[in-house]
């Protein structure tokens, strides 16, 4: 291996293509850089400033599940408590569901931390920033744990 390995993307299956486009467009602002269709092959990849971030596989049924061995959650991470705040409007627009209220921090007392929500087939998923949160006097919903490992 050398050191220049890291994460390239990541694929999630969802239950419907278009559905879950619009979210992460919405979400995110993120460009479906390819599209496909055929007989029970459709697909996106979505990018974000010509990278590729995310490529979703219409080819599942029924929701996500937690207490299968795969994908525990999927976290973004952005610059600014701000950005965390303007996903979290957004999201609340979106109707998404919400793990917590508000932004809360990974541990207690930690200047880290997001929200955590999923998206429409109940993919966990997180949005943080790593600076600004112990300021709001949030507090951390599992303080012996690392908040993103239980939700």
């Amino acid at each position: 291996m050398t050191s220049s390995l890291q994460t390239s993307h990541i694929g999630l299956n969802v239950t419907d293509l278009d559905r879950s486009i619009a979210f992460y467009r919405s979400l995110f602002s993120f460009e479906v850089a390819r599209e496909g269709s055929g007989a029970d092959r459709r697909f996106a990849f979505l990018s974000q400033e010509g990278t590729l971030v995310l490529t979703l596989w219409e080819q599942s049924e029924g929701s996500f599940t937690t207490g299968s061995p795969g994908l525990h959650h999927l976290s973004f991470q952005v610059d600014t408590l701000e950005e965390v705040r303007a996903a979290e409007r957004k999201l609340q627009e979106l109707g998404a569901a919400f793990q917590y209220e508000g932004v809360v921090p990974h541990s207690e007392g930690s200047a880290s931390g997001g929200i955590f929500f999923t998206d429409p087939d109940g993919i966990r998923l997180e949005v943080h920033t790593l600076a600004g949160v112990a300021e709001t006097g949030a507090e951390a919903p599992v303080p012996a744990a690392p908040t993103c490992g239980f939700f």
